[in-house]
């Protein structure tokens, strides 16, 4: 487990078995898991196929926040993490890390985070567990370039949905869309 500068938010690298054949991991066990502060209920597994340059994010839900374990089963992307936690100290700061299918590190994204991801290898199939179930009238954006959280993104003109184009900058989003510290 590392830890980033952004508290809660971890880098997992699980144990690898590798031989002739291939190789093994968990993607996920209760007991070592919780060892390392993570949940131990999931409600909901989601994947996801994009080609290079494809940015989905940053998203978020308020009410009903989701935390995600996030992986790369095959391919790369930059994934990121930004605090938009209402009262948080490090509110508006972000944190990021290369995923791929290669390296197999997992990333945690607890609840009242934005989160998103771009592909910068040709091909990225992305798998997340998530602690409650998407809910679209709780469901929230935020601007992938918002100069005053300053993502240094690997890609320099992304594709993007229109939704995710539209997105607001953090500043124009109401306080009370914006998730809460929970203690």
């Amino acid at each position: 487990m590392i830890e980033t500068d952004l508290p809660g938010v971890l880098i997992l690298e699980p144990a690898i078995f590798a031989d002739a054949r291939g190789s093994f991991l968990e993607t996920w066990n209760e007991e070592t898991y919780a060892a390392a502060g993570l949940p131990r209920r999931w409600v909901q597994d989601n994947l996801s196929s994009s080609a290079h340059g494809v940015l989905r994010g940053l998203h978020y839900q308020e009410p009903r926040p989701q935390g995600k374990l996030v992986w790369v089963v095959s391919g790369e992307v930059f994934d990121v993490a930004v605090d938009i936690r209402a009262g948080s100290p490090m509110f508006g700061r972000w944190t990021g890390v290369t995923l791929s299918g290669e390296n197999r590190r997992q990333f945690w994204v607890p609840e009242g985070f934005a989160h998103g991801f771009v592909v910068t290898g040709p091909h990225a199939l992305f798998a997340y567990k998530c602690t409650d179930r998407y809910d679209r009238a709780a469901e929230g954006s935020l601007r992938w370039d918002d100069p005053t959280i300053g993502i240094d993104w690997p890609v320099a003109n992304p594709t993007l949905s229109d939704k995710d184009a539209a997105a607001p900058l953090l500043a124009e989003i109401d306080a009370d869309r914006l998730p809460r510290v929970r203690s």
